[in-house]
């Protein structure tokens, strides 16, 4: 107990010292930190701890710079300044985001509004290049049974997703099947039976500790006898960096391929908008564990902008499929880059 004091009494005093520096080297370019705003506060906190004090107040003074070449009013300015702040404060600022900005032509930008016009641009033009195919889409030309294999960490709404996904497609006349593979937690069992029993959609389960990989190949079987047009697998939350974990999500996969020719035919892969910069790692981590194809991002109905998908589709190249919005059903949509894109910078 008292190492975990002192740890913590540690972090406080270095997260004092660092605003300290801060303070002073924002003081020396006649900008008071303080006052700044706290989306802008989170983004310079996270390239000070790369790059300095000194440089993130330069990068700062880079943006306003900028600004101040062009037309528009001083809140216009600032609400553009905060913008581009909220997209790297939620997630890595990638090289090809920051050309622009670290560069930028006074003659091109054409005042406020050009900025953020040239902000948006790079992002959708970044975005557009991960639009894949629609889940949907690919179902509807897919092999029967159609296997959806869902993995992520905990938390993510792997089984909320999962169901809803389940609903909407009842909705479009086809049959699908849920499997309870996370046997882990006895809990998210009862939940993915809750949710069957709530939309029509029959679940196979096991006993809390089972096999996951048993319980999928029981799945594959009913939805064999059952002619189940698309089979969703739930499976347990693990961290992306416990190797014995992500070991048992490559067994679950190796039984899939070897009773469904071409299973999983796609491995969706759940991430939390709120989470930030720990999903690119989990992205990454997974992708090398079993081949994510798609992605769903969810929690965006909440405070979340989701600006890390665009590090995810800059670096990865892998497809948002799904995007959660809110609770309902159909609040789960189909990503489109541009009305992302409209959506992120809405409260500009």
């Amino acid at each position: 107990m008292l190492a975990f004091f002192e740890s913590a009494r540690a972090n406080l005093v270095a997260a004092r010292t660092a605003q300290q520096d801060l303070t002073v080297a924002f003081a020396a370019i006649g900008v008071d930190y303080m006052e700044l705003h706290p989306v802008i506060h989170r983004a310079i906190r996270k390239e000070a701890m790369v790059r300095g004090a000194e440089a993130a107040a330069a990068q700062f003074v880079s943006f306003a710079s900028t600004l101040d070449e062009g037309d528009g009013t001083h809140d216009e300015k600032v609400n553009i300044l905060r913008e581009i702040y909220r997209v790297r404060a939620d997630g890595p600022y990638t090289p090809r985001q920051s050309a622009w900005a670290e560069r930028p032509s006074p003659n091109n930008i054409g005042g406020a509004d050009g900025v953020l016009g040239m902000l948006k641009t790079t992002l959708l033009d970044t975005l557009q290049s991960c639009e894949g195919e629609s889940l949907s889409r690919l179902i509807e030309r897919g092999p029967r049974p159609f296997v959806v294999l869902a993995v992520g960490v905990n938390g993510v709404g792997k089984t909320t997703t999962l169901a809803k996904l389940a609903q909407q497609i009842s909705q479009l006349g086809k049959k699908p099947l849920l499997v309870a593979a996370d046997t882990f937690r006895a809990a998210a069992i009862e939940q993915l039976e809750m949710w069957g029993s709530r939309i029509g959609v029959e679940v196979i389960r096991h006993r809390h500790g089972a096999d996951p990989a048993a319980v999928v190949y029981d799945g594959l079987a009913a939805a064999k006898a059952r002619g189940i047009e698309v089979v969703l697998i739930d499976t347990a939350g693990r961290l992306h960096t416990k190797s014995n974990l992500m070991d048992e999500l490559r067994k679950v996969t190796r039984v899939l391929a070897r009773e469904v020719p071409g299973a999983p035919h796609e491995v969706l892969l759940m991430l939390d908008a709120t989470v930030g910069q720990n999903a690119l790692s989990q992205a990454k981590q997974f992708q090398a564990a079993v081949g994510v194809t798609g992605i769903a991002l969810t929690k965006l109905d909440g405070t979340a902008r989701g600006g890390i998908v665009v590090a995810i589709a800059e670096e990865l190249k892998i497809p948002v499929r799904l995007i959660g919005v809110g609770e309902a059903a159909e609040d789960l949509q189909d990503f489109h880059a541009k009305e992302f894109v409209d959506a992120l910078f809405a409260q500009a």
